[in-house]
């Protein structure tokens, strides 16, 4: 596999130059938030010049060799298998920062979708501008914050997003595609029509507002205290395990604490002791001590409430 994986990368590379990191047997312990995970047979990380062509070329080929890719963002939102990924990661983290665009102005902005959020709520901030500051604190890129519509303080990235640019498959070849804010409807609680799609997203137009710097930097220092006080930080986690549901009349983290699940544990990987909805690694967790935390959790409920909780994380690799 090794091989042919190998000869897939030269052949974009030489058909398209691009500085590239490539490594073969890859921890993905090292590229998530959670520290666990096997090895991806192969992880690529496109950086600068040629980085578009260089990505086009590597998901025609993939795809023609009938090789699986992966997308990888900030990887703080899923659990890598233990036994890894197949196929290739493709690693988007060096393609960010804010994206030539005809469509930026004064109060649009646009950021490449391997730009880390905080990074780009610092930017927006540093302007003046508002709409940012309910992810202030939160990891993970831009990429996977549309990919996932994500969601905190009441707010989510559909409420400022104007439009993304991605690349998908369609009819034997990968074309450019752009959402527009017409198309939001489409997106939902924790949901976004990228869910469905083979694609890659490349950038994202965020439609902001200006406001005063002072009130912007205090509401996102509010956000990041209110959640190293909730405890994100203090061991690897993805944050929220399960999604909540209005029809529980609840958050899923106040239903397994009053079942007297936290502290629960499976190995290393535990219910928080500090919050209901958070699966953390104590140390030395697997990737299938934590599916199999949250597969019991989710019977328990089942069986004392007759609520289906739904995994926010996502299981990534060959369980």
């Amino acid at each position: 596999m090794d091989n042919k994986l190998r000869e897939i990368v030269l052949r974009c590379k030489k058909e398209n130059p691009c500085e590239i990191d490539v490594r073969f047997n890859e921890p993905m312990k090292d590229h998530t938030t959670f520290k666990v995970g096997g090895t991806a047979d192969c992880w690529v990380q496109p950086k600068g010049e040629g980085f578009y062509d260089f990505c086009v070329s590597l998901l025609y080929h993939a795809r023609l060799a009938g090789v699986k890719i992966f997308i990888l963002g900030g990887g703080a939102n899923i659990v890598v298998s233990d036994k890894g990924i197949r196929g290739i990661v493709l690693d988007m983290n060096a393609w960010k920062g804010e994206s030539e665009s005809t469509c930026a102005s004064e109060e649009i902005k646009v950021f490449k979708s391997g730009t880390g959020i905080n990074e780009a709520a610092d930017l927006a901030a540093s302007e003046g501008l508002s709409g940012f500051e309910f992810l202030a604190g939160m990891p993970g890129t831009i990429g996977g914050a549309v990919w996932m519509n994500a969601r905190c303080y009441e707010s989510e990235v559909s409420d400022i997003l104007l439009s993304a640019e991605y690349i998908v498959w369609e009819q034997g070849s990968f074309i450019n595609k752009i959402i527009k804010k017409e198309d939001l409807k489409e997106f939902g609680y924790k949901k976004s029509p990228f869910q469905k799609m083979d694609c890659l997203i490349l950038n994202a137009a965020f439609s902001l507002k200006k406001g005063s710097k002072e009130k912007i930097l205090a509401e996102m220092e509010k956000n990041k205290k209110d959640r190293k006080e909730k405890g994100h930080y203090l061991f690897p986690s993805a944050g929220s395990a399960f999604k909540n549901n209005r029809d529980f009349g609840k958050p899923a983290g106040r239903i397994i604490d009053e079942l007297g699940l936290k502290g629960f544990r499976k190995g290393d990987a535990q219910i928080a002791p500090f919050h209901g909805n958070i699966v953390i690694n104590t140390g030395y967790a697997s990737a299938l001590d934590i599916r199999d935390l949250m597969d019991e959790t989710a019977l328990k409920v089942k069986s004392e409430t007759g609520f289906d909780l739904e995994p926010e994380i996502i299981f990534a690799g060959e369980w």
